[in-house]
């Protein structure tokens, strides 16, 4: 966290660069508020980087493009109707909003849009204190009329009015300040956190899609575990992500000193640490982060409890894989996303059967070929899922992962096991046996793959010997 002092300091660099000055001048110009506002202005008391700018103005859109077309590139105003008009000045985009004053039906979140004249009542219409401060350009005065200041240093996350008021017109900030905690280390202050408990309800009017993009942010923040633990804690997590809640219960048969939640959330932590350590400069993962927290949810629905009281969950990868679907569909995830994580959490177990015993190689093969292009990312979610207090157990675990890697690797430089096909296509197999395009070929076919898997690289020779002896022998 910066001083103030040094926060100004920076802000007031920015508004001394070139295209910021250039489009304050032009508004002041043209006899028109403008001020720095949101984000920006937050993340500056962070000490964070800043990145897209937003402003707002007392320009209606209209006169706001007039503006801007003579200082800038290019323009859009596909936001119009929302008051925002977009623009390229000196190469940095810039988007600049009118004040708003915004009214609600109480029903959706669909709001009225109605434009404000004043700076203070546009920044009090907003999610939280923390983002509702901003500077005044040229001027480059900080306005704070809701104590965002107090609030940052406080790490505190508060509404700058009544939280009922502010989540009853959007519930959807309900969910952002949960992401908060988790993006900025902060915690919600009582009064609202409370109006999450209250009003959790309301979310029902928030669409899928919507609810979808925030809880994917949340995902793919540096530590997104508070956050996740303040939806639970407040009942949210029932209605956006009611499978995590009720792993509360059920004690995990490996790890009898945890229960499920707490396990899956210590998986989805371990795997971000993998991530980041395998891919230091990729992007967040969030199909892997997804299938982390989601693993075991098969688990509540597959808990039986066997004589002399031993806890077992046969079959939880597969019921998982198909609730994290349906779960994934409701919230209108793309159709590869859903598919990627079902296929994860139905293979996350595959791995420690090798621990009981030396796979072969065609074994091995079958697990490359099963996983297909989410190798890596099982890799990582198998690793992630020992977490055992039992460091002998869980050394022999990691060293029997490193074994298997070891031998994906030599198999693959022989082989090139990610895209192990038969010696014979389709094609080739109709030519010598004389067949129709049917179902016979696909069986064919898979005679040849399953060799191909088993022994591994015969030649096209050996492949057509072998296929005629078998398919005489039929």
């Amino acid at each position: 966290m910066k001083s103030a002092a040094a926060a100004v300091a920076q802000l007031a660099s920015l508004a001394a660069s070139g295209h910021v000055s250039r489009l304050a001048s032009a508004f002041a110009s043209a006899g028109e508020e403008l001020a720095l506002v949101g984000g920006s202005v937050r993340d500056a008391f962070l000490g964070t980087p800043l990145n897209d700018l937003d402003f707002a103005t007392s320009a209606d859109p209209d006169r706001s493009l007039a503006i801007v077309r003579p200082i800038s590139e290019a323009q859009w105003d596909v936001g119009r109707a929302f008051g925002t008009i977009g623009a390229v000045i000196d190469g940095h985009t810039v988007e600049i909003t009118t004040y708003r004053t915004d009214a609600y039906d109480g029903e959706t979140r669909k709001p009225v849009v109605e434009f404000g004249d004043t700076l203070e009542g546009d920044l009090v219409r907003r999610d939280f204190t923390v983002n509702a401060m901003a500077l005044r350009l040229p001027e480059q005065i900080l306005v704070d009329p809701s104590g965002g200041i107090e609030d940052l240093m406080a790490g505190r996350i508060a509404t700058p009015g009544a939280p009922e008021k502010s989540f009853g017109d959007d519930p959807l900030r309900m969910m952002r300040a949960a992401r908060f905690t988790s993006q900025l280390g902060f915690t919600v202050a009582e009064p609202v956190a409370a109006a999450m408990r209250d009003l959790g309800d309301r979310l029902s009017i928030v669409s899928a899609e919507r609810v979808r993009d925030e809880l994917s942010r949340l995902l793919m923040t540096a530590s997104p575990r508070p956050g996740l633990e303040l939806l639970v804690a407040t009942g949210l997590a029932e209605i956006v992500l009611p499978e995590l809640p009720a792993l509360r219960l059920h004690i995990d048969e490996h790890h009898h000193h945890k229960d499920v939640y707490e396990h899956s959330l210590t998986v989805l932590d371990q795997a971000i640490d993998l991530e980041r350590e395998r891919h230091p400069e990729s992007e967040p993962d969030l199909t892997l982060r997804l299938a982390a927290l989601l693993h075991d949810i098969g688990k509540p629905a597959t808990k039986r409890i066997e004589p002399g009281g031993l806890v077992t969950f046969h079959h939880h990868d597969v019921v998982g894989a198909k609730l994290a679907a349906r779960r994934l569909r409701e919230l209108r995830f793309d159709k590869e996303t859903i598919a990627h994580v079902a296929r994860l959490i139905e293979l996350h177990l595959r791995f420690f059967g090798y621990t009981e015993g030396a796979w072969t190689d065609s074994a091995v093969r079958r697990y490359v070929r099963d996983a297909g292009p989410l190798l890596e990312r099982l890799h990582i979610l198998t690793r992630a899922d020992v977490t055992t207090r039992n460091r002998r157990k869980a050394d022999r675990l990691s060293f029997a992962y490193d074994d298997l890697e070891e031998r994906i690797v030599s198999l693959g430089k022989e082989e090139e096991l990610a895209s192990i096909r038969p010696e014979l296509d389709g094609e080739q197999i109709m030519a010598i046996l004389g067949l129709k395009p049917g179902p016979e070929v696909g069986e064919a076919y898979r005679y040849l793959l399953e060799l191909r898997l088993s022994e591994g690289p015969l030649g096209q020779e050996e492949a057509e010997a072998r296929l005629r002896s078998w398919w005489s022998s039929r």
